[in-house]
């Protein structure tokens, strides 16, 4: 069965492997899908991250953070979508709680976050927000 949104898998394993208090996730591995994970370990929201090669397409592990017994990222949720995509401009790129959390934008120079967009002066379509 061919899946429509891999982004949002991603996000919707990271948000339930959290929910249920699990110290690591699996899923299947892709280029923008690690970028994604990169983007989240320099900005500290999880751990690590290692790929590994099972003869397929490769998985991607996930060590996921908790600070307190309580996970570190409060939020993360899709908003460009297969049905209605979200572009933005340089000027319009989207806080995430007045700059406490993190926009991932997909730009013609890859997967940055919101601020590397702002410094390089360059829009893209908004994968998702993480706080």
């Amino acid at each position: 069965m061919s899946m429509t949104d891999p982004i949002a898998d991603l996000f919707t394993r990271i948000r339930n492997g959290l929910m249920a208090g699990h110290s690591k996730i699996d899923i299947p591995n892709s280029r923008m899908k690690m970028r994604i994970v990169e983007i989240l370990k320099e900005e500290g929201y999880i751990q690590n991250f290692r790929s590994f090669e099972d003869g397929k397409q490769g998985i991607l592990r996930v060590y996921l953070k908790y600070y307190d017994d309580n996970p570190v990222i409060t939020g993360i949720k899709r908003i460009s979508k297969p049905g209605r995509r979200s572009y933005v401009g340089c000027e319009k790129i989207p806080r995430v709680l007045n700059g406490l959390g993190t926009a991932i934008i997909s730009t013609s120079s890859g997967v940055v976050t919101d601020r590397e967009c702002k410094e390089k002066g360059i829009g893209g379509e908004v994968l998702g927000f993480v706080w």
